[in-house]
């Protein structure tokens, strides 16, 4: 059973309840509701209530509302569970790409699996509200713990030094969530802590939202912990550099400039530090105990589940039932929901491997998926995953079979490995092929897989590379853009673009569009092309 030590993830009943606007973007000016007739002033008298507020922040990511698993949601219009902030973020990335599928037919939601979505989209306007009421919780946060608030209450040095790293933790959840905005979205409904409260928020382009977040990320660090130096699920150091690489190494996505040198700087810096692959067989990432010491060397940011103190429908408790069908007993949960499923052509970035088994195909291909709509919508079904489970290295069931203990890694060190290989794989700079291969057979000698030497360090081997370790963990839609095999013929899979064999797709499906209902209410915002 985890524990997130001292932090009390347990939505704050003093604080009450965050109030909304008619525009979800107008929560980017967030402030608290006095359900219990107790000012925030009243509230801040406690030493410990800047510590729950910050544990509100990072719950965000975990839970939905005051009321775990539901009852109570922080974003209206939607069902609590698939309003969850991971789950939202998992579908945009993995629906639309070979990786994943879903077979059930809420309504917009088949619009994901065949790239057909529009501004109507429910799924589309969730996860856009949820993430920027992360960003509104975060900048009332910092809004109250100000130098001159924290003077006005006679807060010890002591808790005022304590205070400084909240907020950087703070800047850095908010950037995190600018971040996916950046990368879902393109142009933002922007607003910080120095926005006035009320008003409706200015929208910033995209290379302007991602200049702020390269100078956010680089401001925050001095006031983070250094690397591992935090309780684990919280950020630091490292967990701001990851992001900034990812910007960098997006960059001519995102702004059309090449920033390849600072995404190799900082790429070396983060492989530098004390975190580490895990001396783990690769399975054991994903358990229902992937936050023991042996596995967090290498999770450089998880966002945390616990079975019964983050209840919740969404997250990994979303991805292990959903993947989940009559095999339930074998992932540790009370029953499956015949929901996702990998595409048939998935399985083809494993087909090319020579020599031995590759531990991190976690599937079964010898009896698809057909469940429910899938059977009859991608033909011949879908891959089982089995990649996550709520049963432990030890073989136990997780604390909750119905909500699961397992931690999703959001940031690990695979990936930062990864990253430098595709540098190197372009022939960018000093990135060395021959310290590339090094990196990704320390990967593939975990997985028991073949070796593999410098002649084959090409871009289309970094590209299924990913795709055989980071599968199923948010990655594939940005990389396949990244790539360049997202939109257009240069490659095609089941039912892209709305036809059996797929087909090609139009550069607009780059980005998601604005919710129709958020230009309806926030005459500051405007659509995205095409849309």
């Amino acid at each position: 059973m985890k524990k997130i030590k001292s932090i009390n993830i347990k939505l704050l009943v003093l604080f009450g309840l965050f109030a909304f606007f008619a525009s979800c973007t107008n929560d980017l000016n967030v402030v608290p509701k006095d359900d219990d007739d107790f000012t925030s002033e009243d509230f801040y008298s406690s030493p410990d209530s800047y510590k729950q507020f910050l544990a509100k922040i990072y719950a965000g990511l975990a839970v939905t509302g005051q009321k775990g698993p539901d009852g109570d949601s922080d974003i209206q219009g939607i069902d609590e569970g698939f309003g969850q902030y991971l789950r939202g973020y998992w579908q945009l990335q993995e629906l639309p790409t070979d990786e994943a599928m879903v077979s059930w037919g809420d309504p917009t939601l088949p619009d994901l699996n065949n790239n057909t979505w529009n501004a109507d989209n429910r799924f589309v306007k969730a996860f856009y509200s949820r993430v920027f009421f992360q960003v509104g919780v975060a900048n009332e946060f910092l809004r109250e713990t100000t130098d001159a608030k924290l003077d006005s209450r006679g807060v010890s040095a002591s808790l005022k030094a304590e205070v400084k790293t909240f907020r950087a933790e703070a800047r850095f959840l908010r950037a995190l969530s600018y971040y996916h905005a950046v990368d879902l979205f393109g142009k933002v409904p922007f607003a910080t802590e120095e926005s006035a409260v009320g008003a409706k928020p200015i929208e910033k382009d995209r290379v302007f939202v991602f200049n702020y977040l390269v100078e956010e990320l680089k401001a925050m660090n001095a006031d983070l912990k250094p690397a591992k130096a935090n309780e684990y699920g919280r950020a630091d150091q490292i967990a701001a550099k990851m992001i900034l690489a990812k910007l960098y190494l997006n960059s001519v996505v995102y702004t059309t400039v090449n920033r390849d040198a600072e995404a190799l700087t900082v790429i070396n810096e983060i492989i530098s530090s004390p975190y580490s692959i895990a001396n783990v067989p690769y399975s054991n990432l994903f358990l229902a105990d992937n936050d023991r010491a042996a596995v967090q060397n290498e999770i450089i940011f998880p966002i945390r589940f616990d079975g019964t103190r983050t209840k919740t429908w969404g997250g990994t408790t979303f991805i292990i039932h959903a993947s989940t069908g009559g095999w339930n007993s074998e992932m540790g949960v009370d029953g499956g929901w015949y929901g996702l499923a990998a595409r048939k052509e998935f399985a083809n970035v494993f087909s090319n491997l020579t020599g031995a088994t590759d531990k991190r195909a976690i599937f079964d291909s010898s009896s698809p998926l057909t469940i429910g709509s899938v059977s009859d919508f991608f033909g011949s079904g879908g891959l089982k995953v089995k990649k996550f489970s709520n049963k432990t290295s030890t073989g136990s069931i997780g604390s909750n079979q119905t909500h699961v203990d397992t931690d999703f890694p959001l940031l690990r060190l695979a990936d930062v490995y990864l990253m430098y290989a595709e540098l190197a794989a372009k022939g960018f700079g000093t990135a060395s092929k021959a310290t590339a291969v090094g990196y990704v057979n320390v990967l593939r000698t975990r997985a028991n897989a073949a070796l593999i030497t410098t002649t084959d360090l090409t871009s289309s081997f970094v590209l299924d590379e990913r795709a055989r370790e980071l599968y199923w963990e948010g990655h594939r839609r940005q990389d396949l853009i990244r790539f360049g095999k997202f939109t257009g013929n240069s490659y095609n899979w089941e039912w892209k673009g709305n036809t059996q064999n797929g087909t090609g797709i139009d550069d607009k499906y780059k980005l998601f569009p604005i919710p129709q209902s958020e230009l309806n209410t926030n005459t500051n915002l405007t659509q995205n092309t095409g849309y």
